[in-house]
């Protein structure tokens, strides 16, 4: 076994603290990394809040994960060590379900395994990026492009691929008319993805204190769901809406702004259960939808996508002793618009 330092939160109150865990001793197809970066997203709180569920305890969260390769396998062939890598929400899925042949890993038909939280195929539970090395098979870790820094990089492995991907699968571009719901860590990146895809893109946020953001991030039209003429004056509008928002909404009454045949595509992955008005749906065959992230090869894709269109995330970098205050800032949407985690202030209280 390889004992590494991480920040772990022994309770769901936390607070996070200093610890060792334990990775695997590398496989022939495991690759070791260093981890520099690892984001902090609001699936992290989720989980180690027992939000979604119960977790077991020391828990270190973390799939937004950038580093460098530094040993590898026998039987590794993807990557060598000094490589530029990512990790994101999954390290391992069955590999031979109808949905992993499709490139669809993260619908692997018997559980994938995400990256914390989660029980691998050598009986360990898995651990996440905020520690200083992952052990890895190299099937699911994904390459760095070159000219893309790896603090930006690392938020693109979650937010990054859970946008793009029902941006891509819902086929934006010239001539769609979308709509973001939530500029935050999701809605920001969404926004950029939209805009250089080249669809016509609405932010629909709850006030306008961020409008200038969103018109400065790509957005063609900003609006507030806290007056209700907006509702009126977009209703039948969309052809896709895309969900970012982590809380209980109306869906109904964001159902009612798609035009005929458009989705509502839900990533933001609220604890309480969302309510729809069915007639909001059937009157213009409308469809409401969820997404969750990419499979790898999807993922390697939005990569290469965003250093093509030079599109990274507007991030915060944070020292490892600033997690739990990070924290409540994401609660209280304080962060403009996703906190990073440098690695290699790990051992420092």
């Amino acid at each position: 076994m390889i004992t590494v330092n991480a920040r772990a939160t022994f309770s769901p109150e936390g607070p996070f603290k200093l610890t060792t865990i334990e990775r695997r001793e590398l496989q022939p197809h495991d690759v070791l990394i260093e981890i520099k970066y690892s984001g902090i997203c609001h699936s992290d709180i989720h989980t180690a809040r027992g939000e979604w569920g119960p977790v077991n305890y020391p828990l270190v969260p973390g799939h937004e994960i950038a580093g460098i390769v530094t040993r590898v396998g026998s039987a590794v062939r993807k990557f060598a060590v000094g490589d530029r890598v990512g990790v994101g929400c999954m390290v391992d899925s069955c590999r031979e379900c109808a949905n992993c042949h499709k490139g669809e890993e993260q619908y692997c038909l018997n559980g994938m395994t995400g990256t914390y939280a989660a029980t691998d195929r050598y009986g360990q539970y898995t651990q996440g990026g905020y520690s200083s090395q992952i052990v890895v098979t190299e099937d699911f870790v994904v390459r760095i492009p070159n000219g893309m820094e790896l603090d930006v990089a690392a938020p693109l492995l979650c937010a990054g691929i859970t946008t793009y991907s029902p941006l891509r699968h819902w086929g934006a571009g010239p001539g769609k008319k979308i709509a973001v719901v939530g500029l935050g860590g999701l809605g920001h990146l969404a926004v950029k993805l939209a805009h250089a895809m080249g669809a016509e893109l609405t932010v629909l946020s709850q006030s306008l204190k961020k409008k200038e953001d969103g018109l400065k991030l790509g957005a063609d039209h900003y609006y507030a769901t806290s007056d209700p003429e907006t509702f009126k004056q977009l209703a039948g509008s969309f052809d896709l809406i895309i969900n970012t928002v982590s809380a209980k909404i109306d869906m109904s009454a964001y159902l009612s702004l798609l035009a005929l045949d458009g989705t509502l595509v839900n990533v933001g992955a609220p604890a309480e259960p969302l309510s729809v008005n069915v007639f909001t749906l059937i009157g213009h065959r409308r469809s409401f939808a969820g997404s969750m992230i990419g499979g790898i090869r999807e993922t390697q894709e939005m990569l290469d996508f965003c250093a093509e269109h030079g599109i990274v995330p507007e991030i915060e970098v944070i020292s490892a002793n600033q997690i739990d205050e990070a924290w409540e800032r994401v609660l209280a949407s304080d962060v403009r618009y996703r906190f990073v985690i440098d690695i290699s202030t790990m051992e420092k209280e």
